[in-house]
């Protein structure tokens, strides 16, 4: 049987090849970078990945010029309102793709989702204020808003929520990494089972040691079959 992660993109990566930042990637985008850093793709025998791309839209901290990105931001800071509507309706899109895997036999509780930056942050709004009963969540070089849904969802939340993986690289200059320290202690303190790796000197990017304690952390999410029956 196959199980599904789900992998968000982000509006930006900083590519391992030149350091440009390459506005309004793909999830095939994001593949293939994946692929680069690992000098492999990323595979599961028994994990089914799925690379979303994000629409385009008018995206505020470009002055308005069309990306590909999960929703606006009124600027890149921790210290501003959220984009409520267009995160909302992502949280839609993304539901969508979730009830069309539960629908072809992948239990739910079989599902991590997560992304880098921005996609890690839609995983968090998608999974901690609409889908509590995912294996797990995952964030890469992201962050929530000091007045973030996502933290008002979990106040009214009393049941037992799914484990985030935090990575944030120390001198990331993009997205602080402050600010996804900030937002592991937030989550932490309202009852998420949480894990946060520094990263020495690296910048708004993906790592091979990253990915590679992603990799471990996905198994032990996500066991295979005889995994499970070893239990």
């Amino acid at each position: 049987m196959a199980f599904l992660t789900l992998i968000c993109n982000d509006f930006c990566l900083s590519s391992p090849l030149d350091g440009e930042l390459l506005e309004g990637d793909s999830g095939q985008g994001l593949r293939t970078w994946i692929k680069q850093v690992l000098n492999q793709d990323l595979t599961f025998q028994h994990i089914k990945i799925i690379y979303p791309t994000a629409p385009p839209r008018p995206y505020t901290p470009l002055e308005g010029s069309i990306s590909n990105v999960w929703f606006d931001r009124y600027k890149i800071s921790n210290d501003c309102p959220e984009h409520l509507e267009s995160i909302n309706g992502m949280c839609q899109v993304l539901t969508d793709l979730i009830d069309d895997e539960v629908k072809s036999g992948i239990k739910k509780n079989r599902i991590l989702v997560g992304g880098f930056s921005m996609g890690g942050c839609m995983a968090m709004h998608l999974a901690y204020r609409n889908h509590q009963d995912v294996a797990g969540v995952f964030a890469l070089s992201s962050f929530l808003n000091k007045t973030s849904a996502v933290y008002q969802a979990l106040q009214k939340s009393d049941g037992v929520l799914p484990e985030l993986f935090q990575c944030h690289g120390t001198a990331d200059e993009l997205v602080l990494h402050c600010w996804g320290e900030e937002t592991n202690t937030m989550l932490k303190s309202l009852g998420v089972s949480t894990q946060f790796h520094s990263f020495p000197g690296l910048c708004h990017e993906l790592s091979k040691a990253e990915l590679e304690k992603l990799k471990s952390w996905v198994l032990t999410k996500l066991p295979g079959e005889m995994e499970r029956h070893n239990e």
